[in-house]
This record gives structure tokens, C-alpha cells and sequence, in this order.
């Protein structure tokens, strides 16, 4: 992470300065791709791909060479058969909302924007399932289906804006994802396009098929392996009931341990969530959601069903939670409640920038066991770095969402900020867990990948890429970094071994 922004040009870096006129290369792909391609799809000039310059990340930009928006499979397997022909770098891009970079286009390369593939193509009720285009907003499948009484189970922050296939490539979680999976565990099919332009479908609307479960593998792979151009997803009916208890503690390790608790007495919330004292008033002064502001934290513990699960499971929450410590507890009387509970909750990234120019929101998973310490551990590194932190997660599963506040027009702040995002994964790393839960690697986590990661393992993920992408040139430089990276990092030594695939040798 530190040493990213050294590798990016100065102008790039800030979004400044005008491009440099046309070069050969850019003309000579230009010129191939609008042979096969409908002229005004191909964007080349500076404004029109100036939108594409970062993603959700937006400390990193570059322009890319060129953008191409498809609005058939057909012009994706074109674009992907022409970029394989030339050697030139391709990255997919959904609706750019990730955290990582993963979409941070390249200045040699063509940016594929998936935008315009925005159609839910079947709805099966029989079977519950949905087959969908990656363009898809998340939040649009639950609308689709209200009516039926089903909905799509995974839902991050940014569902409003998020695509499906960009929550393929990431394998995105969301509040719910501690009873209900992440995308890993709800969809069943994906169509996708390799980088020589062949389609492959991946998965079965069944149980289970015979062979490797590619389709896991496909699942969080960060574009690295092929383009997404089909998912079909799982719906779940909805619960009779659903209840939200809004806990507060006045210590955080006693929130932390009340989580270890709700769970270790077997019961399975919906949504675990939790915030700290800077998130609750950040978020209180946004959107009003009748958080206590003097709380050092709280939780939002879902609990849905029958309504007599609901009923059992919440007494048993409340009996936990007294026994660990709250100091207030109040359970949502209606829907109408239950959603301003989770308004705060789904609001608390935007309210930050009320608060502070520029936020850096980390994404490290530990286990349950180790809430306290690692959120006692943050707060001991923003006094050492000198930078404010606002801690919001799904307490549940252990993902971390810490957001360091910062001014990227102080010099020296973002440099700051990246060194303390990574000693935040550093001890994620030291408690057992791991530097991300559902954000990915991308550009921002690559130097972390050496410290988790030995050669031996980053030599096996170099050989997977080789299987599907020989060349390299589907999303470069991006989630597995190469081993001579590593040892310049200083996380490891120098692999002397024979690497696995002729074309990983000059990695």
C-alpha cells in the first residue's frame, strides 16, 4: 500500500493535467476495435474517459487508453479477442463503486465498462432464482421480486448503486451476511468471457455438478480470470417477521465481548452490527436515527423468522447482552423503526464526509473472539499516527471497516493514512484474521498479499491466473502480487524456484 502511489505518475495520481496526444499504440487499437465495433461505442477522447479514472477508492486515478461500452455478449468477446490479439491489458468495470482500486484503470489498456448490461432476464419462482446481467443494480433484484414475497439475501452499503457482477468479482457481503452468506454462497451460475473471447458457462442452476467448483474460485477473483457476463442468483422468501435491537454499551470491550457472547449462546442474528463512539456521532448528526450519543458504542442485532423465533431468539439477545453489560436496549416496535435503525447503519460511510474531507475505509477480518483487542489495538495506532478513526463493521463475521479520517490537500496526509491502513491489516494479520472480507485487494492491498501470503502460495495463485489469462492481461497488476514485488516489500525472500508456468517466469 505504501508504495503505490510512488508507481503512479504525478498527474494521474492527483486526476491532473491533459492526456498526451494520440500514440501509435492507442491508434492502432482504436483503429481494430472500431473495425469490429460500432464507432461511438469506443471512447478515446480525455472527457469522456475521465469518468473512469478511479473507482469508490478515489485516491488513485489514471485515464485509461481507451473505454469501450458493449452492449452485447458478442461485443465483449469482440473486444476481449482484439485486446488478446494485441497484448493489451483489459479491465472490466461495473458501476465503479468498490474500495480496493480493483477497477483503477490502466494508461496502455482498455477500460470494458459493463454499464449498459443492466437486465434481469428471467425470474423462476418454482426454483427461486434469478438469472441476471453483472450490469444489475443489487438493490433492483429485491424490487423485481417484492411482490412474490422473495428478495436477494446479500446486501452491502452501497446496494442502491452496486452491480451484481462487480459483487461476483468481489464477493460482496452486506449486513445479512452473517445468517444468509455472502455472493459466494447465493448464486448458482455465472457466464463468463475468457480473455481469447470464448464463453464458458460456470456452475448449474442444481445442487451441485461434477468436477472442480470453479464457480468459487470465479467468485472474489477480482476480474483477474475472466469478464462476467450472466449471473444466475438465488432468492430467498421473505421472513414472516423481523426485529432490530439498537444495544448500547459504555465500554467497547464490553460490546465486543457481547458479540462473542450472542453468539457463542447459538443464536444466529440476521445482522450483527456495530459502531463506535465517533461513528455513532457522525451518524446520529446525518440521519437522525435516535442513536444515544453518549454511547462509547452500539450494536444492531436483527433477528428474523417466525414470530415466535423472533420472539424466543430476542429474550435470549437481551438476556446476553444484560448479563455483558448494555446499557440501554431497545427493540424496533414496527418496520417503520426497524429502518431507521438500519438507515444509520447504511448511512454511516457518507455521514463521514460531513465530518472530515477525505475518508480511507480499511476492510480486515478477524475472528470474533478478538473484537475487543483489535478495536482497543486501532485506537492505540490512531494515536501514534495522528489521525482520527471512526470504526464501523459487521461485528458478526469479524469484518472490520475502519475509517481513517483524513485531508488529501495536506501534504503528506494520504501517505500518512495508507501506512496506518496498513498497520491496520498488519494486526488483523497478528489476531488470525485476514486483510479483507468483501472489499478485495485490488491496487490498495497488494503489499499486505506478501505479508499474509508466502512465496509458495502466491507462486499457486500465479499458476491459477496462468490457466485462464497465459498473457496477463486481464486486470494486471492488481490482488496477487508478484513475487519480485514481495521482495522488494521486504515481507519475504527472493523465490529462486522454478515458477509453475513459463509465462509466470518474468514475474
Amino acid at each position: 500500500m505504501e508504495e503505490i502511489m510512488s508507481e503512479l505518475p504525478a498527474a494521474h495520481a492527483a486526476g491532473a493535467g491533459a492526456p498526451a496526444p494520440e500514440n501509435d499504440a492507442k491508434a492502432r487499437m482504436r483503429a481494430a476495435l472500431t473495425a469490429e465495433l460500432p464507432e461511438e461505442i469506443v471512447l478515446h477522447a480525455e472527457e469522456d474517459l475521465r469518468p473512469f479514472e478511479c473507482d469508490g477508492l478515489s485516491a488513485y486515478r489514471r485515464l485509461p487508453m481507451l473505454a469501450v461500452l458493449p452492449s452485447t455478449i458478442e461485443q465483449v468477446q469482440a473486444v476481449l479477442r482484439i485486446c488478446h490479439a494485441h497484448d493489451t491489458p483489459v479491465v472490466a468495470r461495473g458501476a465503479g463503486t468498490g474500495l480496493s482500486g480493483g477497477a483503477l484503470p490502466l494508461e496502455s489498456g482498455v477500460l470494458l465498462s459493463l454499464a449498459k448490461f443492466n437486465r434481469i432476464l428471467d425470474i423462476d419462482t418454482a426454483n427461486r432464482r434469478a438469472t441476471v446481467q453483472p450490469g444489475v443494480r443489487n438493490l433492483a433484484i429485491s424490487q423485481a421480486v417484492d411482490h412474490l414475497g422473495l428478495y436477494y439475501a446479500p446486501d452491502p452499503s452501497s446496494q442502491i448503486a452496486c452491480s451484481i457482477g462487480g459483487n461476483v468479482a468481489e464477493n460482496s457481503g452486506g449486513v445479512h451476511c452473517l445468517k444468509y452468506g455472502l455472493t459466494t454462497n447465493n448464486i448458482v451460475q455465472i457466464e463468463i468471457v475468457t480473455i481469447e473471447g470464448e464463453r464458458l458457462t460456470i456452475g448449474s442452476p442444481a445442487l451441485d455438478s461434477p468436477g472442480y467448483d470453479l464457480l468459487a474460485l470465479m467468485t472474489g477473483s477480482e476480474g483477474l480470470l475472466g469478464v462476467i457476463v450472466e449471473v444466475v442468483v438465488k432468492l430467498l422468501p421473505k421472513p414472516e417477521l423481523a426485529q432490530c435491537a439498537l444495544i448500547a454499551f459504555d465500554d467497547v470491550r464490553k460490546a465486543g465481548n457481547a458479540v462473542a457472547e450472542i453468539i457463542k449462546a447459538g443464536i444466529v442474528p440476521a445482522g450483527l452490527e456495530m459502531l463506535d463512539h465517533p461513528a455513532i456521532l457522525a451518524t446520529e448528526e446525518f440521519v437522525h436515527a435516535g442513536y444515544p450519543t453518549d454511547a462509547a458504542a452500539i450494536l444492531l442485532c436483527e433477528i428474523d423468522g417466525t414470530e415466535g423465533e423472533v420472539a424466543d431468539d430476542m429474550a435470549r439477545v437481551r438476556e446476553v447482552v444484560e448479563a455483558s453489560g448494555a446499557t440501554d436496549i431497545r427493540i424496533s416496535r414496527d418496520d417503520v423503526e426497524r429502518a431507521l435503525f438500519w438507515a444509520g447503519r447504511k448511512a454511516a460511510f457518507p455521514a463521514m464526509g460531513r465530518i472530515s474531507p477525505d475518508y480511507y475505509c480499511m476492510d480486515g477480518t478477524i475472528p470474533r473472539r478478538a473484537l475487543a483487542d483489535v478495536l482497543i489495538g486501532i485506537g492505540e495506532l490512531s494515536e501514534q499516527y495522528g489521525q482520527r478513526v471512526a470504526n464501523v463493521f459487521h461485528a458478526g463475521d469479524g469484518n472490520l471497516h475502519p475509517l481513517i479520517l483524513y485531508d488529501a490537500n495536506q501534504p503528506g496526509e494520504l501517505e500518512n493514512t495508507e501506512a496506518f491502513g496498513g498497520a491496520i491489516c498488519r494486526l488483523c494479520l497478528e489476531y488470525g484474521g485476514t486483510i479483507t472480507g468483501e472489499h478485495g485487494v485490488g491496487v490498495e492491498k497488494i503489499d499486505q498479499m506478501c505479508v499474509q501470503f508466502p512465496s509458495a502460495e502466491l507462486t499457486q495463485f500465479h499458476a491459477v491466473k496462468a490457466a485462464f489469462d497465459a498473457k496477463t492481461l486481464l486486470n494486471p497488476d492488481k490482488a496477487v502480487p508478484t513475487l519480485h514485488r514481495c521482495a522488494e516489500f521486504g515481507a519475504m525472500h527472493v523465490h529462486h524456484g522454478q515458477l509453475p508456468h513459463p509465462e509466470l517466469e518474468r514475474l
